[in-house]
């Protein structure tokens, strides 16, 4: 009944699937069982989930064959009252720095909600455990530089007024909401991929307005700017070895 109805949230594709809809048993430590995912590989499967009400599409970092070696490391920045999604930009634009001195490009999108998130496409062999390190690394490490502004402890109570970095999303178990998935909002927004220009320039210009997206601003500017995450898909770096 639309993103004010009752909703929950599900990893295991529903039996009632089409027998076209394929799916992939990932190991889950929790129920000590696996889990069949969903593959959404292609449109009848897309409409299928969009036909359930599926308003949010989670993936994990990990292709499904090789679930245990992620191919992305991403940092989700988490505003607390009254830090918004401006200073959601200026910790990724610091951010985004760090992440150069180590010659690792990234991509920056909205969450659809109230932050950002920075991807860093790796696409070459890893394990959680060297991503999650990683970017709690980077996460202390800017906390350190901009205590005022930034937080790396998960305690909710230490975010009041600055950006919480949540290194944790680079876990096995977790997933993230994927670029151009709708988000369950009163009025609806997309996880949209942006250019880092945008970011500096709406930062400049005290805009946050302009980081929010309909679907319809979306499919614009695909249409005249084509997919901004595509190389995140095939772009290859590795992460150091230690920082």
């Amino acid at each position: 009944n639309g993103s004010q109805g009752k909703s929950f949230y599900q990893k295991e594709c529903p039996i009632s699937r089409p027998p076209w809809v394929r799916t992939h048993p990932i190991w889950s430590e929790s129920k000590k069982t696996p889990t069949r995912f969903c593959l959404i590989q292609d449109l009848p499967s897309l409409v299928w989930v969009a036909n359930l009400a599926a308003l949010e599409l989670h993936t994990s970092l990990a292709w499904a064959e090789n679930y245990t070696s992620p191919t992305l490391l991403v940092f989700d920045l988490d505003p607390g009252h009254p830090a918004d999604l401006l200073d959601c930009a200026q910790v990724a634009l610091w951010l985004k720095e760090l992440l150069e001195e180590k010659k690792l490009v990234s991509f920056p999108k909205t969450s659809g909600s109230k932050g950002l998130q920075l991807y860093v496409p790796l696409n070459t062999p890893g394990d959680y455990r060297h991503t999650k390190s990683f970017a709690q690394q980077l996460a202390r490490r800017l906390e350190k530089q901009h205590p005022d502004k930034v937080v790396s402890n998960m305690r909710k109570n230490l975010r009041q007024g600055k950006v919480f970095i949540d290194w944790s999303q680079n876990s096995r178990h977790k997933t993230t909401v994927c670029a151009y998935s709708l988000r369950a909002k009163k009025t609806p927004s997309v996880s949209t991929p942006l250019e880092w220009a945008e970011v500096v320039k709406r930062l400049e210009h005290r805009a946050p307005q302009k980081l929010f997206f309909t679907p319809k601003q979306v499919l614009e500017r695909v249409a005249q700017s084509g997919d901004l995450f595509s190389r995140v898909l095939t772009l290859q770096q590795q992460i150091p070895p230690r920082l």
